[in-house]
């Protein structure tokens, strides 16, 4: 070794001895041939606290390239600031083809370890032939988006396969320089798979320079991730681990290169883009077999004895038996006979199937692992069978259910990976165990019995360590908590602290803060059974307030929960839990608003059902609309009365999830359509079973009958991209059109069923002519986003669904977060209507009798909007999660509403609409005297409204195109601009209209009486201010801005300040009109001005990003401004010591 490396070595030496875990450096030096296995054993000989400087002395006695290894693997595990005090001594090393074969190394280990792919097994066998398999795949997708997929049984070794695919230098510097990223999938309800890719967004976006909003919604964690991988990781790999079901693979659908393991080779068949297949045979050959045990037991494998053979025989070629009973013959190296004898002899029999494999040999071998296990850590083992499948448990919670020090739970947790029976992730300094799908089922299994009291010995260890410690983001442990302490307490039974915990802000707050609203929405759902039966009325307080709220949740900067609680009913416990931690925080300085006038806040829903066990995706009416179908993900059709909701039919309709039903014409049939790719006829009353149609290919989207039942059709769209028209009295379909480059994800016939509408993912809207089946028109809706910041090849347009309007002239069509309107005769766009950024359409239908339109959107939302004038009528807030459907009544009277959790919700339209309908502009003012709070405001139509704070009475003054307004100081009169610029005063007492007889050229911006209430001052897009004594009809003009005046105020001895457009700060004498000061503030539009409460300084903000202030004694008589620079400002208020009530302007 280098002198420099030796003493850099030395220097350090005592900090690195102190901080370091060997065992992880010590794999990284093995790997990259440095250190041998008995140097490591030697090591893991001494006591714990003396392994560093073992490693140390070692390393101190080899050579430069020992040194290099060590300084990489310390940088793999996290320990960066030791690994910056021994970068001076790194020596030169470089291998005779000059390239630095350790630096190789630990570059691919990086990529992998920053990636989340997980480490080699502690024995390692590869399979060159798969690996090398795997990679050609990989070398063909060749940069552009595909799906390589790696299936075979449970237990056959695919994710290890996939991992050693990648880790080669050559396949990640030539095909995926990006990087590599992996995510364990496993077993998904959409609430897991959202988290799944929030965090993978997070891992793509460390610096948060695209988003610090987590994405509320899979469509948006889609969108994310696609635009991420595109722009910040171009040319990356995405691995897939256990991916059980196709819709998952959905999300993932957006131009991307995919390795994915799984067990069902046609998961990839509902997905776009080339696809390749890798199968692993059902377990490992004999030969491999066999070179495990003999790496297990370090002998040649010539020397095994004759019951190795038959060993791997039983094992049926499972590497992780094999692995399970190689750890054991390690220790007890002549028990072959005993270990063949036990996995021939079946001893361990299953009360019931957890897992959908029969896996005799795993179980076995896992029995007899467990059992030779020293009896001081059986029932350490037996603890992890309450951690679920696909989690990785960091030591901290371990740490915590065993009140032991980190050191001493690494130790136990060791012994169980050396014998396979538990896996390591390792990132950086923090370790996180995890155990195989196969294992959790045995160990459930083994121990149900004890689960109950396994899960409450967590949460009892959890309340013991954090009454004395603070939960905190920061701490390794956080997120598994945030994630699974109500799965922990709802599993113990434990349901007093489950409600506790569910119901309370701070734990809403905590939660939602850190990983957005889904997940608690979730959790809401799925123990609502529990939380209804303990507390109905808390339990319907908290879902309502997250259903109002649950979209504020997942923004930044995070809401005031305590504020948002405030608003609640006062009969909720939120809003009571709310009022106690106001009154608490006052204390502390902070200030909080509590509504006074609030009525009793009902939901608007006439009737909420829960006819499903799962997601439902969609409801309809009957024709007669005394009836409502529903399909969903528990892949059953119901049928109840639309008036009261009892049940008339429970239909077990499909053998996967149900997409879409829909009535006949005449209500004597419903068609269903299935994942299943079937679709289906029953007859409406009786629920019997009429025709089953399979000509579809892959999964039936969407299914609608024809609107005259003289000849009765039924369309469906597929995702095999087809469009299939059937007639109920063939056996056959009738017509196949095709034309759609992607999935068919709607369709709808005309009115006069002349024509059938078709919306797909590939960006078009399609119109077929019903009797020929031929395409008619088609209308590129991508086009309509091109001005979007995404380029166009970026750009990814799913036209979700399409609505006919009443005279079948005009179509609906809602694509992102827009909605068109189109005139199907010319194809001209005739409107379109802009929801928002933050969410996406989910689905709309138009009003069969008026211009509304229902949409459902992604932010758990439904909103009425008015076609024709592009404006939103009312807001429907309600459900808990994503809404799948919305559906008009056949006489618009109503419209339903389909939700992923688990209701169906009925909306009645006039309700709806006279509850939203009034909407206050922001010209408005508030006199508060004495008792009395008055609230003077503009409506949406312009109407002028007197508004009693208190009781919330409301007087209708006066229509016009009110532009401003104001009241007088003891509320005798109320003054107001218009658009026109003129100006009147009306006497509240008996409506006497006085009007100023020159008022203002162009629209009146502000307007305000003087004190005494005798002298009204308005200010005008004409650059003028006036000063109208009404009473006397003596007007003065004050007028030297050169823009637009911003806004004024009044002053103390007849002075007004005023500031403009211009960038200039005036005060004028509002007697003699003349200026006193004119003050040349700023280079761009003075926003804001406020006035010290003793009058002495005033400051200013303004567009060109400065906020300034006086601070000479008194501005009148001199001023001296200090720049604040920054982003631009809008407002600056001085705040008084203390003050009287007095009349606020609100604006």
């Amino acid at each position: 070794m280098d002198t420099k490396a030796r003493n850099c070595l030395l220097q350090h030496r005592e900090a690195l001895e102190k901080d370091i875990k060997t065992s992880y450096i010590m794999d990284h030096m093995i790997s990259d041939g440095v250190l041998t296995i008995l140097e490591e054993e030697k090591v893991k000989n001494e006591p714990t606290h003396q392994r560093a400087a073992m490693l140390i002395k070692m390393i101190l006695k080899k050579d430069n390239s020992s040194y290099k290894s060590f300084y990489y693997a310390l940088l793999h595990e996290g320990y960066k600031d030791l690994a910056a005090l021994l970068q001076d001594g790194i020596p030169d090393v470089c291998s005779s083809s000059g390239k630095d074969s350790v630096a190789i190394a630990s570059y691919v280990r990086t990529v992998l370890c920053e990636g989340g792919v997980p480490q080699r097994p502690v024995v390692f066998v590869t399979r060159k032939k798969l690996v090398s398999a795997i990679q050609q795949k990989l070398f063909k997708l060749n940069g552009e988006p595909g799906w390589v997929t790696i299936y075979g049984m449970a237990g056959c070794g695919k994710s290890v396969l996939a991992a050693e695919a990648v880790r080669d230098n050559s396949l990640l510097e030539g095909c995926f320089p990006g990087g590599v990223h992996w995510v364990s999938i496993g077993k998904q309800d959409k609430s897991g798979l959202l988290m799944k890719l929030q965090n993978l967004c997070t891992r793509l976006d460390q610096d948060e320079s695209f988003s610090r909003r987590l994405p509320l919604n899979i469509e948006e964690a889609k969108d994310r991730l696609r635009i991420l991988m595109l722009r910040k990781h171009p040319r990356a790999l995405l691995i897939l681990d256990d991916v059980w079901d196709p819709w998952v693979l959905k999300a993932f659908d957006n131009q991307c290169q995919i390795l994915l393991t799984t067990r069902d080779k046609s998961v990839t068949d509902s997905v776009m883009g080339p696809k390749y297949v890798v199968p692993v045979e059902s377990g490992l050959g004999k030969e491999k077999g066999l070179e495990i045990l003999s790496l297990f037991v370090n002998m040649k494998k010539a020397d095994l004895p004759e019951q190795a053979h038959s060993i791997i025989k039983e094992c049926k070629g499972s590497p992780l038996v094999v692995s399970l009973i190689g750890a054991l013959l390690r220790d007890f190296p002549n028990r072959w006979e005993y270990y063949l004898r036990q996995l021939q002899n079946k001893q361990f029999k299953r009360i019931r199937k957890s897992s959908s494999y029969d896996y005799e040999a795993l179980d076995e071998a896992m029995s007899i692992s467990v059992e030779m296990l020293r009896e001081d850590i059986k029932d350490y083992y037996t603890d992890l069978s309450i951690f679920q499948k696909d989690v990785k448990v960091p030591t901290k919670v371990l740490c915590i259910l065993w009140d032991m020090e980190t050191e001493e739970v690494e130790d136990i947790l060791q012994e169980f990976v050396n014998k396979s029976l538990l896996f390591c992730d390792r990132n950086g300094k923090s370790f996180r165990y995890y155990l195989h799908d196969l294992q959790v089922d045995f160990l459930t299994e083994k121990n149900h019995s004890q689960l109950q009291d396994l899960h409450k010995k967590v949460i009892t260890q959890f309340q013991r360590y954090y009454q004395l410690h603070t939960l905190s983001p920061d701490q390794e442990d956080c997120m598994y908590w945030y994630n699974f302490l109500a799965y922990h307490m709802a599993s113990a039974k434990m349901y007093k602290e489950l409600c506790a915990l569910m119901f309370s802000l701070d734990w809403i707050k905590a939660k939602t803060e850190l990983v957005g609203p889904a997940h608690l929405i979730h959790e809401f759902v799925e123990y609502r059974h529990i939380l209804d039966e303990k507390d109905c009325a808390v339990c319907e307080n908290f879902q309502e307030f997250l259903s109002l709220n649950g979209h504020l949740l997942g923004r930044q900067p995070f809401p005031n929960i305590v504020q948002l609680g405030l608003c609640e009913p006062e009969t909720s416990e939120v809003y009571q839990q709310a009022k106690r931690q106001a009154k608490q925080e006052m204390d502390n300085g902070m200030l909080y608003l509590e509504w006074i006038n609030k009525k009793t806040i009902k939901n608007l829903s006439r009737l909420v059902v829960r006819p499903h066990t799962d997601a439902v995706y969609h409801a309809c009416f009957s024709e007669d609309g005394q009836r409502i179908a529903s399909c969903g993900a528990d892949k059953t059709l119901q049928v109840f009365k639309a008036e009261t909701g009892e049940k008339l039919l429970e239909i077990k309709a499909h053998e996967d999830e149900v997409l879409c039903c829909a009535f006949s014409t005449d209500d004597r049939f419903i068609a269903t359509c299935s994942v299943d790719k079937k679709v289906k006829i029953w007859n409406s009353v009786t629920g019997e079973l009429v025709h089953t149609y399979e000509e579809h290919s892959e999964q039936v989207t969407c299914c609608h009958f024809t609107n005259s039942s003289h000849h009765l059709l039924l369309a469906t769209g597929s995702s095999d991209f087809f469009l299939k028209l059937w007639d109920l009295n063939q056996k056959r379909c009738r017509n196949t059109m095709f034309g759609h480059t992607s999935s068919v994800n709607h369709c709808r016939f005309s009115p006069d069923d002349n024509l059938l509408a078709s919306c797909s993912a590939d960006g078009t809207l399609k119109l077929w002519d019903v009797t020929s089946a031929n395409e008619r028109k088609s209308i590129n809706v991508k086009h309509f986003f091109l001005n979007s910041e995404d380029p166009q090849e970026d750009m990814e347009v799913i036209v979700k669904c399409c609505s006919w309007s009443a005279d079948g002239a005009r179509i609906m069509v809602a694509a992102k977060n827009k909605i068109f309107l189109f005139d199907i005769h010319t194809n001209d766009l005739l409107a379109e209507i802009h929801i928002g950024h933050q969410s996406t359409i989910q689905y709309c239908d138009f009003s069969p009798y008026n211009h509304l339109a229902v949409v459902a959107l992604s932010h758990y939302s439904v909103e009425l909007w008015n076609i024709d004038s592009c404006s939103k009528v009312a807001d429907c807030r309600g459900h808990l999660s994503w809404v799948h459907g919305v559906m008009f009544s056949p006489d618009g009277s109503s419209f339903l509403t389909s939700s992923d959790d688990q209701t169906i919700r009925l909306w009645e339209t006039k309700k709806v609409c006279k509850n939203s309908a009034v909407v206050l502009k922001q010209e408005v003012d508030v006199v508060f005297q004495e008792n009395e709070v008055m609230v003077l405001a503009v409506d949406h139509v312009r109407r002028l409204q007197l508004i009693n704070g208190k009781t919330g009475q409301i007087d209708y003054l006066t229509e016009a195109q009110i532009s401003c307004c104001c009241l007088s100081p003891r509320l005798q009169y109320a003054a107001f601009g218009d658009e026109d610029g003129a100006i009147e005063i009306l006497e509240l007492v008996n409506n006497r209209i006085f009007q100023s007889r020159i008022g203002h050229k162009k629209a009146v911006q502000h307007i305000q009486f003087t004190a005494d209430g005798k002298t009204l001052i308005s200010s005008s897009d004409d650059l003028a201010i006036q000063v109208w004594n009404w009473q006397s009809e003596e007007y003065v003009f004050l007028q030297a801005h050169r823009e637009a005046v911003k806004d004024f105020r009044l002053l103390k001895n007849s002075r007004l300040l005023s500031w403009s457009f211009d960038g200039t700060v005036k005060v004028w004498n509002i007697i003699t009109g003349r200026i006193e000061k004119d003050f040349v503030c700023h280079q761009d539009t003075v926003l804001s001005c406020d006035i010290s409460p003793d009058a002495t300084k005033f400051s200013s903000t303004s567009a060109d990003k400065t906020a300034k202030s006086t601070l000479s004694p008194a501005f009148i008589g001199g001023w001296s401004l200090h720049p604040v620079s920054g982003l631009q400002l809008f407002l600056v208020v001085f705040r008084p010591a203390a003050c009287d009530p007095v009349r606020t302007p609100v604006a």
